[in-house]
């Protein structure tokens, strides 16, 4: 190979070895498991079997055809492991987990025979007349059902709508599928010498660009969730309306039950008060309010702390804290500093000297 080739090589190789890694630890080694990096890590050892299958042929062609095989077989997993990715990503369970394993299990199987009966060495015109035809079609039907699965998605895009973060992770790998295997197709290409370096070389690049995708544990916190309600209402941003009603209510419930006072509370506790699940309740208060749920209750008790010091001036500090919810001193001084930048006694200190109006 001329330094050119060798160039191209690296980069290519580059991408389906870190490939090769990245899917190994998403279907092995990354915690916690879940579907969504399951099939994600399905779908990426597919296509870098398919990716080294072609960069491979393209500076061997005298290898033995079990290679080749091997590339196809690997073409196989890409299109259901995306359409299953995508589907869990949105939040949604599957259900039919028996056609789930008998369709890996179908082309797994297939793959086999037809290495058996026709081995690419001896009959290559199977492969490439019939066999190929037959992944490729396999793969655009999952595409277009894929694309189905994000229709919401691409309308609310199209309309100029704010889309989740999770949403555009999703769109990431889904368009990263479309131009991977469009790049195989561009023989017109010269740069590259020909169609099957350029999809080694494209399907490098998308790697790279989406490498987010697997070192950023705050970016992809929803999409790899355990749980699909998560994953669901991170997808759905609370209208503008929705929230303001929302919060009103939460805010009058609070005031009028005392719920603060309670220092056991807890979110999905609440989120019962104004019927709504603990994962839209999470999402309007970080969303909406920028509050964790812990900083919102503290709110009320601090607020009410400064109304009992204000008619009250003999009442302890410890007893206020507990009065108001905090289950220990500490907390108290912690939150009360937090949110009034002074500490309690020096509060309390300030309203003595204030003069009485």
């Amino acid at each position: 190979m001329n330094l050119g080739q060798q160039i191209l090589f690296f980069f290519s190789a580059l991408g389906a070895f870190n490939g090769f890694i990245i899917s190994a630890y998403l279907l092995f080694f990354k915690k916690p498991k879940s579907t969504a990096s399951y099939f994600l890590g399905l779908m990426l050892l597919g296509l870098c079997l398919k990716i080294g299958k072609s960069f491979i042929y393209y500076f061997y062609p005298d290898l033995p055809g079990i290679y080749i095989q091997i590339g196809i077989w690997g073409s196989t997993l890409v299109g259901p492991s995306l359409f299953y990715f995508i589907k869990v990503a949105l939040g949604t369970e599957i259900k039919t987990k028996g056609i789930l394993k008998t369709t890996y299990l179908f082309w797994f199987l297939a793959i086999v025979m037809a290495s058996i009966f026709f081995p690419y060495d001896a009959r290559p015109d199977i492969w490439e007349n019939y066999v190929g035809i037959i992944v490729s079609a396999q793969f655009t039907v999952y595409l277009i059902l894929t694309a189905w699965l994000l229709r919401a998605v691409f309308i609310r895009l199209f309309k100029g709508e704010i889309i989740a973060e999770t949403e555009r992770i999703i769109l990431a790998v889904f368009l990263g599928n479309l131009v991977i295997p469009a790049s195989f197709k561009l023989s017109f290409f010269e740069f590259f010498n020909g169609p099957c370096i350029s999809g080694a070389l494209f399907f490098s690049l998308m790697l790279y660009l989406n490498l987010f995708l697997f070192v950023s544990k705050r970016k992809t916190a929803n999409l790899f969730s355990s749980n699909p309600d998560m994953v669901r209402y991170a997808n759905k941003k609370i209208a503008k309306e929705q929230a303001q009603a929302l919060t009103e209510k939460l805010h009058k419930i609070i005031i009028e039950q005392e719920l603060y006072k309670n220092p056991d509370l807890k979110l999905n506790e609440l989120a019962k008060r104004i019927n709504i699940s603990g994962h839209q309740l999470s999402q309007l208060l970080n969303d909406n309010l920028n509050k964790s749920f812990a900083a919102y209750i503290n709110e009320y008790r601090i607020n009410e702390a400064c109304e009992l010091m204000i008619n009250d001036k003999g009442i302890k500090l410890e007893v206020i804290g507990y009065e108001v919810g905090f289950n220990s001193k500490s907390t108290f001084y912690t939150a009360f500093k937090k949110y009034k930048q002074t500490t309690p006694t020096l509060y309390k200190e300030g309203l003595s000297a204030a003069p009485s109006v």
